[in-house]
C-alpha cells in the first residue's frame, strides 16, 4: 500500500504566519508512512462562477491535490470572528462547480495559533465545521487545539514548546485514526 496522504492548508499568506509554523512543526512530528504537503493559497485567484467553465490551473492543482489527499489538515487564524477570506475563497473554489466538491467524504482537522490568549481561533475552528459539515466533509471532533500566547512557544519557526507540540501530534494521530475508521482501504 502506497504512504498516507495529508494536505495541509493555512488560512493565511503571512510569511510568519503562526498557522505556517503549525504546518512546519506538523512536517517534524509526522509518523512515519505519511507523504505531507503545504498546499499554498496565494495563486487561488478569487471566485468567480464565469470561470467554472473553464477552471484555472491553480485551482485544478488545488482540487486534484484535495482529491487525492486521504486526509486534510487546516491551520487557521481567526479573523473577525471567523476565518480569513483567503481560506474561504480557496474552500469555495475547491467544492465548486457543482457536482464536483474535492471535500467530499474527506476527513478534515482544524488547528489554529494566536499571539493572544483566551479562546485563540475556536470560531473561526468552529466556522470551518459548519462548512465542511455543509461539503460533506468529516471534521475531527476531537482533540480541538486552539494554541495561544504562540509567539513564546516558537523558535527557528516551528513551535518547541513541549505541551503545543504533544497536542499538535495528539491531533496528527487521531487524524490519521479518523481517516482510517472512514476508509478502512487506508489501514490495508
Amino acid at each position: 500500500m502506497s504512504n498516507f496522504k495529508l494536505v495541509g492548508i493555512c488560512g493565511s499568506l503571512r510569511k510568519e504566519s503562526f498557522n505556517k509554523i503549525i504546518l512546519n512543526t506538523v512536517n517534524e512530528l509526522l509518523s512515519k508512512g505519511i507523504d505531507f504537503e503545504v498546499l499554498n493559497l496565494a495563486s487561488i485567484p478569487l471566485y468567480n462562477q464565469d470561470l467554472e467553465i473553464n477552471l484555472p490551473e491553480a485551482v485544478l492543482i488545488f482540487k486534484k491535490k484535495i482529491k487525492e489527499a486521504d486526509a486534510i489538515l487546516i491551520a487557521t487564524p481567526e479573523y473577525n470572528r471567523s476565518i480569513p477570506g483567503v481560506l474561504k475563497n480557496a474552500i469555495d473554489w475547491a467544492s465548486r462547480p457543482y457536482g464536483n466538491n474535492s471535500f467530499d467524504d474527506k476527513p478534515v482537522a482544524t488547528i489554529g495559533a494566536t499571539g493572544g490568549g483566551v479562546v485563540g481561533t475556536s470560531a473561526a475552528q468552529y466556522h470551518l465545521r459548519q462548512i465542511f459539515s455543509f461539503l460533506n466533509a468529516h471534521p475531527l471532533e476531537k482533540p480541538q487545539v486552539f494554541i495561544t500566547n504562540a509567539t513564546n512557544k516558537i523558535k527557528d519557526s516551528v513551535f518547541v514548546d513541549e505541551e503545543t507540540r504533544k497536542l499538535i501530534k495528539d491531533l496528527l494521530e487521531k487524524l490519521v485514526i479518523w481517516a482510517g475508521r472512514l476508509n478502512p482501504k487506508i489501514n490495508n
